[in-house]
Order: structure tokens, then sequence, then C-alpha cells
């Protein structure tokens, strides 16, 4: 099971500068229902585990999302452990399913979530988790078009514990901002929402030790994406 499944990932890799019409055609009528293990993700450099998930992406925005057995893949996992290739930092807006946007299924990738994306002590642990004791290659922080948790921060908004969260979004608001730019406006807007994502990814290397030195070392990839809400692509940035 192991190598079929190792075998399988390798050619869904080979297959990214080819044409995905019979590959999305096959993983169409074929349930899925093993789960990665250990040794499927020691192979992997993180580089390709950028590629599976940009894979993932393009199968989503094609309607080819493939058909998995979650519960087989559940009782699997229940048995060997979880090995997920990525964890990713999402904001927690509905409309941003990030398993299904990415195509994958029960225990291939990590999701932590929070408004604004924004990263905090709970969230750098969870990453060192993931990398250092799961083995997972690639740490993404995903921004999203038309952020609620933006507009908020833009707007000025302050209650409650959301004062301090919108607070870590300001250092993006004021590196954009200049006499000519709108804060009210989408275009102004979305300008922030890269700009956070990026700050965020410069957060966890200057925040974590763990996660910057695995890094450096070429164990792991810490990168930042946005997400696209009218179209469903997956940038990486």
């Amino acid at each position: 099971m192991k190598k079929v499944l190792f075998v399988t990932i390798m050619i869904t890799i080979m297959l990214a500068g080819c044409s995905p019409t019979n590959k999305n055609q096959e993983a169409t009528n074929t349930v899925e229902t093993h789960v990665l293990h250990a040794s499927d993700v020691d192979y992997l450099t993180p580089d390709s585990v950028i590629t599976i998930l940009k894979m993932g992406n393009i199968d989503f925005v094609n309607k080819h999302i493939r058909n998995r057995d979650a519960m087989a893949q559940l009782v699997e996992s229940a048995e060997d452990g979880q090995h997920p290739l990525a964890i990713i930092l999402s904001c927690i807006d509905s409309r941003v399913p990030v398993e299904i946007i990415f195509d994958k299924g029960l225990g291939d990738i990590f999701v932590t979530r929070v408004a604004g994306n924004i990263v905090n002590p709970d969230i750098l642990g969870s990453m060192e988790y993931a990398c250092e004791h799961s083995g997972s290659k690639v740490v993404v922080v995903l921004g999203h078009e038309c952020c609620g948790a933006v507009h908020s921060a833009c707007e000025g908004v302050q209650a409650g514990n959301m004062t301090e969260m919108l607070a870590k979004i300001q250092p993006a608001i004021d590196s954009c901002y200049n006499e000519q730019a709108d804060k009210h406006s989408a275009d102004f807007q979305n300008k922030v929402v890269y700009r956070n994502v990026n700050n965020m990814v410069n957060r966890v290397r200057q925040e974590s030790e763990i996660l910057a030195e695995l890094e450096h070392e070429g164990k792991i990839k810490i990168v930042g994406a946005v997400f696209n809400l009218h179209t469903g692509v997956v940038e990486f940035i």
C-alpha cells in the first residue's frame, strides 16, 4: 500500500506540466481509501509538496475533485497515525474550505484557522508540532481576497478581543497606505491582504527558531498564498 501511494504521488507531480484531462478523468472515477504514511512523506521535498498543493488547486478549479472514502481513511489513520504533507494557516472565512480548494482528503494536511490568518504563539506552536514532530514539509500562510478581518482592520473596528486581533493586521495597512489611498476601497484592502500574508510569513521565520532552522536546513519551506474567491485559484506569492 505504501509503495503504491508513493508511486501515485510521484506520478501526480510528473504530470504537473502535462494535460490534466486523462488524470482528472481517472481521478473522478476512482475512490481513494488510503492515507499518507510517514514513508510516503519522507520521500517528498518541500518543492514537490508545493507542486502537489498547486495541482490539487488546479483540480478544484477544473471541477475534478477526487472521490474519497473518508470513513476508510479515518480507520486507516487511526491505526497508523497522521503524517500530513503541510500545515496551512488560513482565515476562518467560511468560503475558504482549505482541504477542498487544494483537493485534499483526511490526513493530507494540517489546517489551523484564525480571522485574518494572523500569527500568534499558539499558531506557531501548532506549526512547530506539524513540522518538527509530524514531518510536514511546508508551512503555508493562506490569505484570501475580500477578507472580513482585513476590512474591519481598515475600518478601524475596535470591540472586545477583536481589538487586539485586528491590531496585528495594522502593520500591513500602514505599509500600503499613502495620501492617495482610500482605506475603504476593495482595491486597497486586497493590497493589504497580500501584504499581511507576507508579514505573517516573516513573523513565522522571526518568531520561531525551530521553523527558521528547519527552513535553513532545507527540510521545510515557509510560503505565502492568496485565494481568489471569484476564480478559486490559489496564488502562491
